[in-house]
């Protein structure tokens, strides 16, 4: 397969998807021309401007740091349509409009650099009628390559042919997409909203048509079809207000315009009360109010039968409750389907409705059933999608209950089940997923791209990947390997409950090393995300309530060796880092010789929410770093390099990125950042087989490092002092940012001394334990495992 080379893209319209398109293909280090129309007043480029203005002050951002927004230029279709000509890849992302699709694709064609593709981000209008509007010659060259909302933090992408779309080339923009911008990728059908949306929106018209025939209130509704029965926070109906209820009704319409035939078809409408919110401009949380809205600080909802707001809460019935809560999926269903109350009828019904409908139209609208389930996990959010929900719970026995619904007029539709359905025992095996339109197991893709995802998201009934083989393990991690890609570099994994960092985890980690020291090559620390959350709280309040200094003393030097054992080494040892790597497990990430971060990785000192510091050598590891700086400096000063990882460790600061994360020295500027977390054990790797290969030497431990001493911690706390002054800190706060602040700066001795690592560990270590006996540190620890969240007092 050739290689897709893309040096830079051009975004045709600046509106949310078109303009956080162009944000993160400048996150992959793409630069990107965004194009609009000619502002009618000002800069003519303004429209664009502003939509990257905006961009910035987003919550989550589409800019995974903020220098990314210097790579996308402003253009307008008045006067910059020859610089398409700069562009390999040129994607459509205007309104939902044909008309002008077609208008603007008769004015752009001609600008087109000759190999370029050309795409469209359409989410649900003909890919083939589009292609008809472009130049016959340019029409190989064409797809549409459907992004989710926010195209940075949403996996999925659909990828649609058209008749004469080339299929290497479509091969060849799947693995760009994949590795370059990390998405994870389903080829669709040319079929109305494709497979994502065709499902998801059949989904919420099915909750809609349930709530009211129930007699169901909003919020009631969200709460049964929130994380309970594994879907996002957002529920239903709130989701309906963060897409916007007009872009709702909007997509409902492309299905009943588009899909006259389709045996829902009574059921693609939108009811009165959402077209009224529409009418009257209450279209969810772009205008601060929808079927929510906010009052104060309560959150309202919209009540049918008071015909107003009012505040939200609602309740689950107990017995509904404790049905969900059932571990067999089997038992879940067949009670839910059995029981009377309205809400076990009401989740019945979705999922029975759903089932069908999917069943009905695989063969229409993807070219299997695994396309379908990870369609609705990457675009949707849901833990399973429809067939492995209906697998789980037992293929043939809700089969039956579903067609018995059919047969007695109770399901959304009278069409009966496919006989596919009665014929298996599932839509995935081993083998592969059914295919309706085929009749016959599908196996994934073959692309060289995906020997990269050494362990991609898998569906039920999928065959397990066992090829990892153990070296050695104990209760906190596993040393083991992948013999078929590399037999002499060794994967660490912690395995403890979200891979917090306990006894057995130090002691595994340590002995983990000493063979991969006599044994390998090298090694990689990878489990799945969260990297680690930290230290093991549990253990340390119980310590803290026994009274156990001297133990927690022990356990805090025992943590230091495991971080320098990662540091200093014989072989290479490389974090491949995705999701959380918070406290102990940003200081493992730290020590390490190099780093694989997965694009959406999160990673902090936060040992102030609890009343402590970092000592497990972060604290260290920046007065390090500290000390290069300033041997590069003119002037030698170590503090101005203190001031900032002083801030980032008082504030508790975690960065929002993997960018961010190296900017704010968790990492180095020579560190992989990946953006497909799929492929971060596959570069972690190679990385360390590089390393090893190379010139690489372990890092020697610094004798003599210059520190701030004194003069920095009382500079420090001259900062604390306005801080508490003004009533932005707590007593119990400048106590420990001057703790933080006296390990960074080596201790209390003179300003430019020369101390080892060992001094600043030890520095560190001793300050931690001293806030372990403070009682107000002891009441934050205790109220972080009660109740999750951190306390101020």
């Amino acid at each position: 397969m050739s290689r897709l080379i893309i040096r830079k893209v051009a975004v045709l319209g600046a509106g949310v998807m078109g303009a956080q398109i162009a944000a993160h293909c400048a996150n992959a280090d793409v630069p990107v021309i965004l194009f609009d129309l000619p502002a009618k007043e000002g800069p003519a480029n303004g429209v664009v401007d502003k939509a990257v203005a905006s961009m910035k002050k987003l919550d989550p951002a589409p800019f995974a740091a903020k220098d990314r927004a210097q790579y996308i230029e402003a253009a307008n279709y008045g006067t910059d349509l020859a610089r398409l000509g700069e562009c390999d890849l040129v994607i459509e992302a205007i309104a939902e409009k044909m008309e002008w699709k077609l208008d603007l694709y008769a004015k752009v064609a001609p600008h087109l650099k000759p190999g370029a593709v050309f795409a469209s981000n359409t989410s649900g209008l003909s890919i083939n009628a589009l292609s008809a509007g472009m130049p016959a010659g340019a029409r190989s060259r064409f797809c549409g390559i459907h992004f989710f909302n926010p195209p940075r933090y949403m996996p999925l992408v659909e990828l649609i042919p058209t008749a004469d779309t080339d299929p290497a080339m479509l091969d060849a923009l799947e693995a760009w997409l994949t590795t370059r911008l990390g998405k994870s990728i389903v080829r669709a059908k040319d079929t109305p909203n494709f497979v994502a949306n065709r499902v998801g929106v059949f989904s919420i018209l099915a909750v809609l048509y349930h709530t009211q025939r129930l007699g169901l209130a909003f919020d009631e509704v969200d709460l049964l079809t929130g994380p309970r029965i594994g879907r996002p926070k957002s529920a239903t109906f709130r989701t309906g207000d963060v897409v916007g209820l007009d872009t709702l009704a909007h997509v409902v319409g492309t299905m009943q315009a588009t899909l006259p035939n389709d045996p829902w078809h009574a059921h693609f409408s939108t009811p009165a009360w959402l077209q009224a919110l529409i009418a009257k401009g209450a279209l969810g949380q772009k205008t601060k109010c929808g079927i929510y809205r906010k009052q104060g600080k309560q959150i309202q909802v919209l009540d049918l039968n008071l015909q107003d707001y009012r505040d939200s809460g609602g309740e689950v019935f107990p017995e509904v409750e404790a049905i969900l809560k059932l571990k067999s999926p089997a038992e879940k269903f067949a009670q839910l389907a059995a029981h009377p109350h309205p809400q076990a009828q009401f989740l019945w019904s979705i999922f029975r409705d759903v089932f069908h409908y999917c069943a009905v139209h695989l063969g229409d609208i993807a070219d299997n059933a695994r396309d379908v389930d990870l369609a609705m996990r990457w675009g949707f959010g849901w833990a399973q999608g429809p067939f492995e929900t209906w697998q789980a719970a037992g293929w043939r026995e809700v089969a039956a209950m579903i067609q018995e619904d059919i047969d007695h007029g109770r399901a959304m539709s009278s069409v009966p089940l496919p006989p596919w359905v009665f014929e298996r025992d599932g839509a995935h095996a081993p083998a592969g997923s059914f295919s309706a339109a085929e009749n016959a197991l599908k196996a994934r893709a073959a692309l060289p791209v995906y020997q990269r995802q050494l362990y991609p998201d898998r569906v039920l009934g999928e065959a397990p990947d066992d090829r990892g083989e153990t070296l050695w393990e104990n209760g906190g991690v596993r040393l083991w390997r992948r013999a078929d890609l590399d037999a002499r570099i060794g994967i660490v994994s912690i395995v403890s409950k979200m891979h917090a960092i306990g006894d057995e985890v130090m002691d595994g980690l340590l002995e983990a090393i000493a063979r991969a020291e006599a044994d390998l090559d090298g090694l990689v620390i990878w489990q799945p995300a969260p990297f680690a959350v930290g230290a093991n709280l549990q253990q340390v309040g119980e310590a803290c309530r026994a009274g156990q200094f001297d133990l927690l003393e022990k356990m805090v030097a025992k943590f230091q060796r495991a971080s320098m054992s990662i540091k200093h080494a014989q072989v290479p040892v490389v974090a491949a880092v995705q999701g959380m790597a918070l406290g102990g497990g940003c200081e493992f990430v730290m020590h390490a010789a190099h780093r694989v971060f997965a694009l959406e990785s999160y990673v902090g000192l936060v040992e102030a929410g609890v009343g402590l510091i970092p000592a497990g050598g972060g604290s260290k590891e920046f007065a390090l770093q500290a000390h290069a700086l300033a041997l590069r400096a003119a002037g030698g000063d170590v503090f101005p390099y203190i001031q900032n990882a002083f801030q980032t460790i008082a504030m508790a600061t975690v960065a929002k990125s993997a960018l961010e994360a190296i900017q704010l020295g968790f990492g180095r500027a020579g560190d992989d950042v990946v953006f497909n977390a799929a492929e971060i054990l596959y570069a972690g790797i190679r990385r360390a087989r590089a390393m090893a290969e190379s010139a690489w030497r372990p890092a020697l431990v610094n004798p003599a490092v210059t520190v701030a001493g004194r003069n920095g911690i009382a500079t420090c706390e001259m900062m604390l002092v306005n801080m508490a002054e003004g009533g932005f800190i707590s007593a119990h706060d400048y106590r420990v940012a001057k703790a933080a602040a006296t390990a960074l700066c080596g201790g209390e001795v003179e300003t430019n001394s020369r101390v080892s690592e060992q001094w600043i560990l030890d520095v560190e270590r001793a300050q931690f334990v001293e806030l372990l006996k403070t009682e107000k540190t002891q009441q934050r620890i205790a109220h972080m495992l009660e109740t999750g969240k951190p306390l101020r007092n």
